[in-house]
Order: structure tokens, then C-alpha cells, then sequence
């Protein structure tokens, strides 16, 4: 039973919403303006709050709404308004409110209401010992990650350079920023440089510096990144996407650490360089795309980044990072065991990028303090096996429709394996099988897996490394766990249950 406040001065619509409420469950408490909610809020602790706009007393719903959000812990605040217009709805959403509906309401759009401002579902807890978020924190504890960490860690006080590698959004930057924090050029300058977003006529200029009059337009000496980061770190992104003509020029500044500016004279710079690239640089060597003699003095030291659907149990560990980042002040929002499997059930092509995009979507979106599976707006993507896989069975369904119209009722080599399996004896530990079935099952539900492709190896992997990290999530938070089932190529019936 939840406690609600109703605050409008029409005594009708409050002893009507009163009524609605305790039928509903709930125990209602008035106020008939502004003033006094206040009041009752200082002296009570409320679990919503359903506001009018006008009143009287000196103290209008958007007042009464700032003061309550300003609050430590305000509950949540929905407007109910007979004069609803652009210009307060947009004022009141941007203050804080729940929802902004008009009246009158109805008994389902109320009932509805509720369900969503005070949800029933319980959110996982979160960590106690959490630390202070801030938006270059490495997050990541799978054993991927924590290769990565070690490497960086191996790698931070050499000059040698660094091949950053990885698709798009799984945080190469980051580790460069790592790679220079934790090195001895720490209290020296970091300069990032993005080679793909600097037409190929400015790029020299923009790292090698220029004098004035070298060009037109150079009206004045410019020093140019590798000077700007003498002593430090430089940070070359896209380096994959470079003009062939440019990458002569870096091979020999890596190689005898002396640049030229444009119309100027060779100078010595003492920089560490760390590149990165979202391309497959082999490849591009082949294609004569990208010079070879470059590749293998850039590739000193390689670090991989693996994306994120290698890394799942990273995935709730990063939502939770972000939601802390984006919570202003007080309390971050928190996940439900649903949002959780949800997920872990996504396959991440945008990788780390797109889960701090989504989970800073929902926050601006869900105005309750829990978030659950429903407020996640995901794209799918599907296992690069399926279309093997659904030609496969289209196979199968042919070579079935093929025997019967000829008659052909001789059982096929499958069949008689799974006859012959059936045919055995029961071992000793089919008495505790459907046990196992069942909890199986139930982490299957509760992890949002569905019955994946069985014929589809990469399927069957990432079904059960989704299993696993839910399941490691869960008894992180409950300390309950089960065991994980094994996922066969032959589906067994229970699965699809």
C-alpha cells in the first residue's frame, strides 16, 4: 500500500481521487494548496505526489514542483491539469515531473499511472563501495579486459609505440588516455590528433606545424601537434585512414624523431606515440592501401580491444557506470533484474558507445528511480550464422517434403541416433535430471534467453556465455546461482518449453 498526496483546491476532483485511490489500495492524504503540501511533505514521507497546476494561495503547481524536487529524496510528482499548454507541460517535464496529464482522469489512465510511478518489480541493488564515477574510469573485469589492463600496465613507462586495435566505440581513446596517465610523461601533455576528420592538405600542417608565409594563409608560425605534445604523449586516432603521402612522413619521424614544418628546417621532438584504428590494417597492406614498412613500426606493442559482445560480463558492470555518470545529484537510477538479462541479451554493434547512448536515454526518459527492461530501446542484430543456419533448415524441410512424396519412410541417421539414445538404460543421475531441467529453465526465463539456433555454433556459444554472466550478475547481487546447462546440437525437448 502505497501513500499518495493529492494537492488541488477542487474539493470534488480530491475526494474523487481519494476514493479512486483506497479502491485501488492505496491510502490517499489531501492538501488544498500549495502551502499546505509543503507542510504535509515536511512532516510525511510520501511515495507520489499528483499536482495541480492552479491554485490559490500564492503557490502554483510549477513552484510546488521546483520546491519538491529540490528536496533530498523528493517522491514522484505527476501533474494533473485542466488547462494543459505547451508552454507549462514543457516547464513542468523539464522540473522534474513524472508525467503531465489533463483532466479529467479515468480510473484505468490513473491505475496506470501508479503502475508506472511506483513499480512493483524490486531493482538489483547496486554496489555499496562503488567509487566516485568519472567518465575516463577503465571499467572491465572480464578476462579480456583484464589482459588489456595488464598490457597497458607492462606497456605505460616505455617510449615504444602502441597499435591501439578495435571496432568502433570500445573505448580506444580511453586506453591511450590510460597508456599516458599511468606513465612517467604523465605530468606532460596529451594531444589527440583524429587523422580521418583532417582534410589531407591540412594534415601536415596540423601535425608537423608550419612557418609563416610557408603557404597562403600562414600568416603566422604554428607549432603543430608533435611539438604541442614535446615531452609527452600524441595521440594519432584513425591512423588506418591516413593519405599514403602523410604516412612516408610519420615513418620517418618515428624512425629518427625529427620533423620538418612546412618551409622550415628539421627539428628533434622527444614524444611517445600511440595510434589506433578501427581497420584491418594486414589487409590494407595487402591492397597496397597502407604503406607495410609503417605497419610494423607502428606495431611494437598491439593491444586488441575485444567488442563488447566477447566481454559480457562487462555489460551490466558499464551500465551501471553510466547511470552514475548520469545521475547529476543524489541517488543514480537503477537496473532491474529484467533490464539486466535484457541486456546481456543485446548483441552491441555500436559496442561501449551504444550502451552509455541507451542507458543515458533511458535516464533522460524514466522519471521513477528503477529501470526496467521495457525502458530500454535496443537494436537487434542477428547471429551472422542465421542465414547458414535458416538455409540449412529450408534444407532439411526439402529433403522431408522430398520422402514423402515418394514414399520413402526409411528413418534417417538422426532419427536413429536419437532412438538408439532413448533406447539406453537410465543412468544413475537421471533422477536428479529434472531438477536440473527445471532450474535450467527458470535461469533461461529470468535471463531473457530464448531457445537459440542449435545448429549454429556461434549461437550455442554466445547463448551460454549470456547464461554465465547473468548468472555470475546474479549471485553477485542474491548469492543464489545454478547450474548452467550445456547447449547441444541436438535441442532437447525441454528446452523449447
Amino acid at each position: 500500500m502505497a501513500v499518495i498526496l493529492i494537492v488541488d483546491d477542487d474539493a470534488g476532483l480530491r475526494d474523487g481521487l481519494a476514493e479512486t485511490l483506497a479502491d485501488l489500495g492505496h491510502r490517499p492524504q489531501m492538501a488544498a494548496t500549495g502551502n499546505e503540501a509543503l507542510h504535509h511533505l515536511e512532516a510525511h514521507r510520501f511515495d507520489a505526489v499528483l499536482l495541480d497546476l492552479r491554485m490559490p494561495g500564492g503557490l502554483d503547481g510549477i513552484e510546488v514542483l521546483r520546491r519538491i524536487r529540490a528536496g533530498p529524496r523528493p517522491p514522484p510528482v505527476a501533474v494533473l491539469t485542466a488547462y494543459a499548454s505547451a508552454e507549462n507541460t514543457i516547464e513542468a517535464m523539464r522540473l522534474g515531473a513524472f508525467d503531465h496529464l489533463t483532466k479529467p482522469i479515468g480510473r484505468a489512465d490513473l491505475k496506470s499511472l501508479l503502475e508506472r510511478m511506483l513499480p512493483q518489480r524490486d531493482p538489483l541493488p547496486g554496489p555499496h563501495d562503488a567509487p566516485e564515477p568519472s567518465a575516463g574510469t577503465f571499467i572491465g573485469a572480464s578476462e579480456s579486459m583484464r589482459r588489456v589492463q595488464k598490457t597497458v600496465g607492462l606497456a605505460a613507462d616505455s617510449d615504444s609505440t602502441v597499435l591501439i586495435l578495435g571496432e568502433t566505440g570500445t573505448g580506444k581513446e580511453l586506453v591511450a588516455r590510460a597508456l599516458h596517465e599511468h606513465s612517467r610523461r604523465a605530468a606532460k601533455p596529451l594531444v589527440a590528433v583524429n587523422c580521418a576528420a583532417i582534410p589531407a592538405e591540412l594534415l601536415e600542417s596540423e601535425l608537423f606545424g608550419h612557418v609563416k608565409g610557408a603557404f597562403t594563409g600562414a600568416g603566422a608560425d604554428r607549432a603543430g601537434a608533435f611539438r604541442d605534445a614535446a615531452g609527452g604523449t600524441l595521440f594519432l586516432d584513425e591512423i588506418g585512414d591516413m593519405p599514403l603521402a602523410m604516412q612516408a612522413k610519420i615513418l620517418r619521424v618515428l624512425q629518427e624523431r625529427v620533423l620538418t614544418p612546412v618551409g622550415g628546417r628539421a627539428i628533434s621532438v622527444d614524444v611517445r606515440v600511440v595510434t589506433a584504428t578501427h581497420r584491418d590494417l594486414p589487409s590494407l597492406v595487402a591492397s597496397g592501401a597502407f604503406r607495410e614498412d609503417l605497419f610494423y613500426r607502428l606495431n611494437v606493442v598491439p593491444i586488441v580491444l575485444p567488442p563488447v559482445r566477447e566481454r559480457l560480463a562487462d555489460i551490466v558492470p558499464l551500465a551501471e557506470h553510466f547511470l552514475r555518470l548520469s545521475a547529476r545529484s543524489g541517488m543514480p537510477k537503477r537496473l532491474t533484474a529484467g533490464a539486466a538479462a535484457r541486456l546481456l541479451a543485446h548483441s552491441w554493434p555500436g559496442n561501449v558507445r551504444e550502451i552509455k547512448n541507451v542507458i543515458e536515454r533511458a535516464n533522460v526518459f524514466v522519471r521513477g528511480d528503477i529501470i526496467d527492461a521495457d525502458d530500454l530501446e535496443l537494436i537487434g542484430r542477428k547471429c551472422r550464422c542465421s542465414s547458414r543456419s535458416g538455409a540449412m533448415a529450408r534444407m532439411r524441410s526439402a529433403d522431408g517434403a522430398r520422402q514423402a512424396r515418394e514414399g520413402d519412410d526409411r528413418p534417417r541417421a538422426g532419427g536413429l541416433r536419437r532412438q538408439s539414445r532413448r533406447s539406453r538404460a537410465p543412468s544413475q543421475h537421471q533422477s536428479a535430471a529434472p531438477l536440473r531441467k527445471d532450474a535450467a529453465l527458470r535461469l533461461r526465463r529470468e535471463a531473457g534467453v530464448r531457445n537459440p539456433d542449435t545448429n549454429c555454433r556461434e549461437s550455442r556459444r554466445q547463448e551460454r556465455g549470456r547464461l554465465k554472466s547473468f548468472n555470475a550478475f546474479k549471485f553477485a547481487r542474491t548469492g543464489t546461482r545454478v547450474a548452467v546447462p550445456v547447449v547441444m546440437a541436438t535441442t532437447p525437448s525441454w528446452q523449447g518449453e
